[in-house]
């Protein structure tokens, strides 16, 4: 068990130790253990309460909170309908669940930085990042998930020799499929790294941006309130691009012409 921090900190290592994540060393690997858990967390939160209003729904009289859940969910239906051209049983489901997941997990940036590693200080963790989006590993994690979905759903609907014929004889014609078949590796590899540093480098900005607050002291919610109330914009746009971009990559994987 790692010992809790005891010693005062300066301006740099209060930061330096605010980045620094929970870690464990297996034969597996090492494994953010603050990031896995504050993950499931959040997604065991989505799934129980997604689960909760379903079984309660009700056509006569709906509550605030089955409205809330079906406002979200018709969201993001038009936005599967109108952005997706394919057929799939999995597409809505995989945007409903990317939209709120990445949602929560960047809301968790809007808890004071200070609170979630003291609580678990008392347990002797000294290190506790709140914000599982702002690490690559998660959001990488979850590009390249994607991007392996694009390529079964390229499979699918081409075939194996609709899907060869497409990553060597595009844009330039089969004469220089070297060259098709570059460019085709490049713009596929881009989408995943893309998808994954964007939700990663607005999340890891506005945490360092609270943890700069917080070296205010008692003077932090002077700065720390409004940015807060802005970077409620900044989640809710970051988990919109993710679900969107996910939609969009799948109707051109799903896309036979």
């Amino acid at each position: 068990m790692i010992e809790p921090v005891t010693e005062p900190l300066n301006a740099s290592s209060y930061i330096h130790h605010h980045l620094e994540h929970w870690t464990v060393k297996t034969g597996w690997g090492t494994f953010n253990m603050d990031t896995l858990t504050v993950s499931w967390a959040v997604g065991l939160c989505f799934i129980v309460l997604f689960y909760c209003v379903a079984k309660r729904a009700t056509a006569d009289k709906p509550g605030p909170l089955q409205n809330f859940v079906e406002l979200i969910y018709d969201f993001v239906q038009t936005q599967v309908k109108d952005t997706f051209h394919g057929r799939s049983a999995l597409i809505a489901p995989l945007a409903l669940t990317i939209f709120v997941w990445i949602f929560l997990m960047n809301v968790m940036d809007l808890i004071p930085v200070d609170i979630l590693p003291k609580a678990v200080g008392l347990l002797g963790i000294s290190h506790m990042k709140s914000v599982p989006t702002a690490d690559p590993n998660l959001t990488l994690g979850m590009s390249i998930s994607v991007f392996l979905l694009i390529i079964f759903y390229s499979i699918k609907i081409k075939g194996i020799w609709g899907f060869f014929k497409e990553i060597t004889c595009k844009p330039f014609g089969a004469w220089f499929f070297p060259v098709n078949l570059v460019l085709k590796v490049v713009e596929e590899v881009a989408k995943p790294i893309s998808l994954g540093l964007r939700l990663f480098g607005n999340l890891y900005a506005g945490e360092l941006i609270f943890i700069l607050i917080g070296l205010l002291g008692y003077w932090q919610w002077i700065l720390g309130v409004p940015w807060a109330i802005f970077h409620i914009l900044v989640i809710t746009i970051q988990a919109f691009i993710f679900m969107m971009l996910t939609i969009v990559y799948l109707s051109l994987a799903s896309e036979d012409h």
